[in-house]
């Protein structure tokens, strides 16, 4: 069963009962809540994504609900809770869902531990896989949500998984989060993607997600064998430029976006150098969406 096929009314049941079990590529999710935008967020950016039964096996628990203080009576707030322990500070109840992603965020980052995770986009194109390793406010978010409308499969924006064994890359085909200015930019440059209501006020802005297109979801298990991996960088006005990094430098930029390097200690070292050696690393400075869509077929296509 599909989100889509429970009805508003029907999710909203699950998620104030036993929970909702979403499926997203590998992760199985048990999301609580009896906060109205929390459902209208799920079914609104995951109509796509399998439930499974209330029984079944899940990976992360997940609860977003009013803190327990008399606050609650004048100034509504939300918590998010993991394994039903509070994990963040409270926040207005208005940032209800976009909560609920940073927390599925945070839940693959600090629980996940079979896998390199990479702080990063990843797309696939041709059954070769993209890597965009960036920190916040790089534009990472604003060129995966292009890509993911021209062409590219869209596996994360947020949490690249890398199979420890043999390097391939796979995703949770999650919304893509915009902030700012790229909310209207992905809108103007890409009409047909569904990017939900924005909301304001938050720690990073104002922010809205948009939906994973269906055959990213569908194909959300596939894993893809890695081919580049580019470091982004948006500077208004600058011209477009793809320059080759040294691999010493791209195995440092990786080890700065990697989520459980420390953790995973040795086996995270040579993950990060057998990808190195995978793949081709650049360094990629852009200001415009179009003539960044036609590096990017020259890469998928070989003439870059």
């Amino acid at each position: 069963m599909r989100v889509s096929e429970l009805g508003h009314a029907g999710l909203r049941r699950r998620l104030s009962a036993d929970g909702l079990l979403l499926a997203t590529g590998p992760f199985v999710t048990r999301i609580r809540s009896r906060i109205p935008s929390v459902a209208e967020g799920i079914n609104s950016l995951y109509p796509d994504c399998e439930v499974h039964n209330a029984d079944s096996f899940y990976d992360f628990d997940c609860e977003l609900r009013p803190p327990r203080s008399l606050r609650r009576f004048y100034r509504p707030q939300v918590v998010f809770l993991s394994d039903q322990r509070v994990v963040f500070k409270p926040l207005p109840r208005h940032q209800a869902y976009p909560m609920l992603e940073w927390g599925m965020n945070w839940c693959i980052a600090s629980h996940v531990q079979n896998r390199l995770v990479l702080h990063a986009a990843a797309l696939e194109r041709n059954g070769r896989a993209l890597i965009l390793p960036a920190p916040p406010g790089s534009g990472k978010s604003t060129l995966c949500a292009a890509l993911a409308s021209h062409g590219w499969r869209l596996m994360t924006d947020e949490s690249v998984l890398v199979a420890l064994d043999t390097a391939e890359i796979s995703g949770p085909a999650r919304p893509i989060s915009l902030k700012n200015a790229s909310i209207n930019v992905i809108r103007d440059f890409c009409p047909e993607a569904n990017v939900n209501t924005p909301v304001h006020d938050t720690l990073k802005g104002t922010v809205a997600h948009m939906r994973p297109p269906r055959d990213a979801v569908e194909r959300a298990r596939q894993r893809a064998p890695p081919a580049w991996v580019v470091f982004p960088r948006f500077r208004p006005g600058a011209d477009t430029r793809l320059i080759d990094r040294a691999p010493g430098e791209a195995f440092m930029g990786l080890v700065a976006n990697a989520f459980n390097y420390a953790a995973l200690g040795g086996r995270a070292f040579h993950a990060i150098g057998d990808l190195v050696d995978r793949t081709r690393a650049f360094d990629f400075t852009y200001s415009r969406l179009d003539e960044a869509m036609a590096t990017f077929e020259a890469l998928a296509d070989g003439r870059q």
